[in-house]
């Protein structure tokens, strides 16, 4: 027999062969109510070990999160189906579930917690934990929703994350009782790291419209795209090439470049000032709330704050060098390796060419540092960044320039000159929001005061000439608020070398402002990743528009299998957002489509349209309960409105409505009139 068929073979003997009175009592409550069966055990040990008991918890539950995060991905990987959907002659005891079945979460989780207790200390607590979880593991083979060796691997997991959480404790215990600066900041990052990932894997967002469209780019590999330049749809492509077109290979980039964002900011403010403000400003690279979704959320911020903060870490490193008197003759590789970065952070937003602006006032203002506008550096890395950033300019010439005009209508170069001072309090308020209010004013302040002396007039223009400009431009238009986000990284060192460098000998209010700006940081990057807590009304909740989209994507899947046994079919929106949304979620990831009613340019008219679909059915999806627009009603035979209102696993209600259209006759498409 093969490993499979054995794998078979001994879930009927323990599903069916062992069914019991007994067994069919106590094993779906057991499986239901696995904390309840470590409840007794663990107020036990808090009996007995008293404070040795918050030891035993930290590593414990880290444990879980590590295994339950882990097992999550190793599901996507593996992707075998449940036995109680494989089979219909099963005792099934409770709901089959929708994740896949390699390997058995319960089980990992199970042995995570009770292999922490077992490792920690081999008592009798830890032997009744490990019997409890062995008992957990076996019900999910009883009651029909995992094989033997489903649960077997659970068990695996589970004890490599309880021993590898036991040796991140230990570490850090080292690390403490060093005060080592650096492995610190490693170990910090690398637990945010793994809390991120079990974040993406089992929160509760869907991808974000952006996440989506870009994902769609990634479909499409090119030299550049309508609004942004190629680096993000290559990094997706990579993701899903490792990972698959699931929502951990779109955003496992995100997890990535926001940790060595930080390690770059670590070895810049360590440089510039020492160790402890280099601790400081790369923590709040990852808690402020600006940042830290960034390190979750894969949009286009998350490459560039990334090559902007390496090449902020380039131009140090030359600044260095020039003052200890390593260029000499030849150009220091250093200016060649800070082109290629920033030409790469043009390719991912276009906002980078403030750094060149930052770089070019900095020498500017310095005139220790003015005579390396004399040197061939600057120059050659500006060219090197030009010729990296070539491939956008070749393809707008081949696409009418559509960048540009892009970029003209989301400046508001059209309106010209006006005054609009509630968009500039809208601006001011949403800074303060994501920054937060006491860490805006100390960044503000530390800037200002630091920036006559050398270290902090680097710091100075390469942080406010950017939120400068930002602000004066939300005087004529609208800012968002992400756009500003370049400028703090410089900010945070700034905040970190004059307030918490020197924090012991601080007066206690000054610690305490410090202390509830850094707190009152982590409290809202916390709600941001759990807003249930808050208890919002929904329209007033920033993330109802993160759910909601795979309970639509099944919605849309059911009407285009049942439209398409008639004829061939095809999924389209009049937003981009919501046909990018529906080629993700939709089972099979189809193709779909953007059709024009009056809407400004966006990348789906630059692919093939569906204009040659003749005889086809369609799936039409809106975001509003309107009825069909004429021009669309008329270009099929007739069209059927299915009005849905989806409850989404956060009790949230998203309304959408799909329209059945059949017989596609053909329809003239609009022209673009807006970029």
């Amino acid at each position: 027999m093969s490993l499979p068929e054995i794998d078979i073979a001994l879930f009927f003997i323990i599903n069916k062969g062992l069914q019991n009175f007994f067994f069919d009592a106590v094993m779906p409550f057991v499986t239901k109510h696995a904390e309840l069966v470590f409840l007794p055990l663990v107020l036990w040990a808090a009996a007995k070990e008293k404070k040795g008991i918050w030891p035993f918890l930290l590593v414990s539950l880290f444990a879980v999160a590590l295994a339950d995060g882990s097992g999550h991905i190793l599901k996507d990987i593996a992707a075998r189906q449940r036995p109680c959907h494989a089979f219909t002659d099963i005792n099934l005891l409770v709901g089959c579930g929708r994740s896949y079945s390699m390997p058995s979460s319960h089980a990992a989780n199970a042995f995570a917690f009770a292999m922490s207790f077992l490792f920690l200390r081999r008592n009798s607590i830890g032997y009744f934990s490990l019997a409890a979880a062995v008992v957990i593991a076996f019900s999910r083979i009883y009651v029909g929703v995992h094989y033997p060796f489903d649960v077997l691997a659970g068990m695996l997991l589970g004890t490599c994350g309880a021993y590898a959480s036991l040796q991140l404790y230990r570490w850090g215990e080292r690390i403490y009782a060093k005060k080592a600066y650096g492995e610190a900041l490693g170990l910090s990052v690398l637990l945010i790291s793994l809390f991120r990932i079990w974040f993406i894997q089992t929160g509760p967002f869907d991808l974000t419209p952006d996440e989506a469209h870009y994902w769609e780019w990634s479909r499409h590999i090119d030299w550049s795209y309508y609004s942004k330049g190629p680096v993000i749809a290559y990094l997706i492509y990579l993701g899903t090439a490792l990972f698959g077109d699931t929502v951990f290979g779109i955003r496992i980039f995100a997890v990535v470049l926001s940790a060595v964002s930080s390690l770059l900011v670590y070895l810049t403010a360590r440089d510039l000032y020492d160790k402890k403000t280099g601790f400081a400003s790369a923590l709040l690279i990852q808690i402020v709330p600006l940042y830290a979704v960034y390190g979750v959320l894969f949009t286009i911020d998350s490459p560039f704050m990334f090559f902007w903060i390496l090449s902020l870490y380039l131009f140090h490193k030359i600044l260095q060098r020039q003052g200890h008197g390593a260029p000499g003759k030849r150009i220091d590789h250093y200016w060649i390796l800070l082109g290629v970065s920033a030409g790469l952070g043009l390719l991912t937003k276009y906002t980078m060419a403030f750094f060149y602006f930052s770089a070019f006032l900095f020498m500017l203002a310095s005139k220790d540092n003015r005579k390396l506008l004399n040197t061939a550096g600057p120059y050659m890395a500006v060219i090197i960044g030009l010729t990296v950033f070539s491939p956008v300019i070749y393809w707008n010439a081949a696409n009418e320039w559509v960048t540009l005009k892009h970029t003209a209508g989301q400046a508001h170069v059209a309106e010209g000159l006006r005054i609009s001072p509630k968009r500039f309090f809208e601006f001011i308020g949403s800074q303060i929001g994501v920054i937060t209010p006491v860490l805006f004013a100390l960044v503000s302040i530390s800037l200002w005061r630091m920036r006559k002396d050398r270290k902090g007039a680097f710091l100075f223009w390469f942080s406010v000439p950017t939120i400068a400009f930002f602000v004066l431009k939300s005087l004529q238009g609208k800012v968002q608020a992400n756009w500003a986000l370049p400028g703090y990284a410089a900010g945070f060192i700034a905040f970190s070398a004059h307030y918490i460098r020197n924090i012991e000998s601080s007066k206690r209010g000054m610690k305490l402002l410090v202390s509830s700006g850094v707190l009152l940081a982590l409290l809202v990057t916390s709600f941001a990743h759990f807003p249930s807590i808050l208890r919002l009304p929904q329209k007033k909740d920033p993330t109802s528009r993160l759910v909601g989209w795979r309970e639509l994507g099944h919605e849309a899947g059911m009407v285009y299998r049942e439209l398409s046994q008639s004829a061939p079919a095809f999924i389209v929106s009049d937003k981009y957002q919501v046909s990018s949304e529906l080629a993700f979620y939709t089972d099979g990831q189809p193709a779909t489509y953007c059709i024009n009613l009056g809407r400004r340019m966006n990348q789906y008219d630059l692919w093939p349209g569906f204009e040659s679909f003749i005889g086809y059915n369609a799936v039409f999806v809106r975001t509003s309960q309107d009825d069909l627009p004429e021009e669309v009603k008329e270009a099929f035979g007739h069209c059927d409105k299915k009005p849905v209102t989806i409850q989404t696993r956060q009790k949230k209600i998203v309304k959408f409505t799909i329209f059945k259209c059949y017989d596609f006759k053909g329809m003239k498409m609009r022209t673009i009139e807006s970029f």
